[in-house]
């Protein structure tokens, strides 16, 4: 399974980007699906998750700002962020979980400036 994570860019506080993933193989690969973000300095951290029958869930740190969804028909993965803050910078990366394995994607940037 690959994944490729795209639409990261540099945006201002407030703005809203909407991070993609396309994943390589059969529906099945997305079921199980995560994004996670790492920060300058920081740990990766868990951002929001989906879990096969579509429940969705988030940390208080991205609660009501970020929303993840798929699409089966094109095997897409996505991460809606909006009222964006300056400590969202990070590095995203979208997760799959398939067959026993967790597959990552390369990352993408996002800045946040002030």
């Amino acid at each position: 399974v690959q994944l490729q994570a795209s639409g990261g860019g540099w945006v201002q506080a407030g703005g809203s980007l909407k991070l993609s993933c396309a994943v390589s193989g059969s529906a099945a690969t997305i079921r199980y699906i995560s994004w996670y973000r790492q920060r300058p300095g920081q740990e990766r951290e868990w951002v929001a998750r989906m879990d096969p029958g579509g429940s969705t869930s988030y940390p208080d740190s991205v609660e009501g700002r970020f929303s993840i969804s798929r699409d089966y028909a094109k095997n897409m993965v996505y991460l809606q962020m909006s009222s964006l803050r300056p400590e969202d910078t990070a590095v995203y990366y979208c997760k799959t979980y398939y067959r026993g394995s967790d597959h990552w994607g390369q990352g993408t940037l996002v800045t946040v400036s002030s």
